[in-house]
């Protein structure tokens, strides 16, 4: 699934390609695409025509676009979602869900899902306030890279969290945009396993974990974000180069690039967790 630095490259593509301009039309070619829309695929394509888009935002892997009068449109890519700005004259990719054209005819925004777990829909936002988060997002946490973000504030609720660590990097009513990849990221640089207990982090432990996460999300930001097939690009159809990068995640039985231990993955949650068994030791059971 896309993390922040995927969401946030797509995001400043949209910035840049589709902001003020105006939607003359809007396809939907899935419902499921659009199944949070309460009045289904005729309430989106009604709110949207006519719609000029402002300047693409994000709240951790969610993103929204204000249309005016009170109105977002909200996106999430799931598993597979794309965004692409494309021409009109290019033809339609296998999975397109939905598709707005614009009224100056120049190119047009396809949703594209192959397995339609994100999904686009028409909400209510702040009608004077074109920065505010949308209401249906209002309950998830800043991310590490988000000027606003309160570092001291994220340290003392996780270490007042009972549970473990990787657990608590993945509440995204705590820090939003961290997922399974840089979760490990992070943990590794860090040399934390991924089930200590948050309760035993020292406070300048906690510090530093945070540190890490917005380290590599910031490093991986600048080369496009992790990209392991097709399923995540660009609005442009271009893909990430972090995943050259990575020092843990989907590196099995290659050497630490720390101390040279083989790295070790485990199963975890419906997931896997990448770690090295030297440098991020299991922790001891009280």
């Amino acid at each position: 699934m896309p993390e922040l630095p995927e969401v946030e490259v797509v995001r400043r593509g949209l910035a840049r390609w589709v902001a003020g301009r105006t939607v003359a039309e809007a396809q939907v070619l899935h419902p499921r695409a659009v199944r949070r829309q309460s009045g289904g695929a005729a309430e989106f394509t009604g709110l949207l025509a006519g719609a000029t888009l402002g300047e693409a935002r994000r709240r951790g892997k969610y993103l929204w676009v204000p249309l005016g009068d009170g109105l977002a449109m909200i996106g999430h890519l799931g598993m597979s979602g794309q965004l692409l700005v494309q021409d009109a004259a290019v033809p339609d990719e296998t999975h397109l869900r939905v598709r707005l054209r614009f009224a100056d005819g120049e190119r047009e925004l396809r949703f594209v899902d192959q397995r339609t777990f994100g999904g686009l829909a028409v909400e209510e936002a702040e009608p004077d306030d074109p920065d505010s988060t949308p209401l249906s997002l209002a309950h998830i946490a800043r991310d590490p890279l988000d000027p606003l973000f309160d570092d001291a504030a994220f340290v003392a609720a996780l270490r007042a969290r009972r549970t473990t660590v990787k657990r608590a990097l993945l509440d995204q009513t705590l820090i939003s945009g961290v997922g399974n990849i840089y979760a490990d990221e992070a943990l590794w640089r860090t040399g934390l396993h991924y089930d200590r207990p948050t309760a035993t982090l020292t406070r300048p432990l906690a510090a530093s974990l945070l540190q890490h996460a917005r380290d590599v999300m910031t490093a991986a930001l600048a080369v496009g974000g992790t990209s392991f097939d097709s399923l995540y690009v660009n609005v442009n159809g271009e893909s990430g180069y972090f995943s050259r990068d990575l020092d843990a995640y989907g590196r099995e039985g290659l050497p630490c690039r720390r101390c040279g231990t083989p790295m070790r993955r485990a199963a975890w949650m419906n997931r896997s967790s990448y770690f090295c068994p030297r440098c991020q030791r299991v922790p001891r059971v009280r």
